[in-house]
């Protein structure tokens, strides 16, 4: 935790929270950053690329001393409109790198994931997961003001 607060400090305040773990999602660690920024291009010149792949770095080795299973879960949540949040949790260490990895190449997606004829109208914020079958982010699903949509094969699945 020190490195990550070590790197995320030269650009943001950060606060430790500590939670107990309450074993709900079977994930022994389970760590949330909220960057006060939204995902884009732009974010990354401003945190500086260096640092990033720092950042990844450390998420890597933290997966690769907890090993396989669901060691760690990482939520990395990005404010804007719509807030942008990816989910780190492949029990695979592989996977998991890879997951890390290719975030950064959403940012070049980002806008033909969320044009106006592909999501619901009015999503405040996007939830990314990672597709193993096809080895990309994929939006598993999108919050509206009062609704919920998951992506599923037929398209946009309202849940209740």
């Amino acid at each position: 935790m020190n490195v990550i607060t070590s790197i995320l400090d030269k650009r943001f305040k950060t606060e430790d929270e500590e939670i107990e773990n309450t074993y709900e999602d079977k994930f022994v660690s389970h760590l949330e950053i909220s960057f006060p920024y939204s995902f884009n291009e732009e974010f990354f010149k401003w945190f500086d690329f260096k640092e990033w792949d720092k950042l990844k770095g450390v998420f890597k080795e933290m997966k690769r001393r907890r090993g396989n299973g669901k060691a760690i879960k990482i939520e990395l949540n990005f404010a804007g409109d719509p807030d942008i949040i990816f989910m780190i949790q492949s029990d695979q260490s592989q996977w998991f790198k890879m997951e890390v990895e290719k975030i950064d190449f959403v940012v070049e997606l980002l806008p033909y994931h969320l044009e106006p004829d592909k999501i619901p109208e009015g999503v405040k914020k996007v939830i990314y997961n990672f597709n193993q079958e096809t080895a990309r982010w994929k939006i598993n699903s999108v919050y509206t003001n009062n609704e919920v949509f998951v992506n599923s094969e037929k398209g946009w699945k309202l849940t209740t």
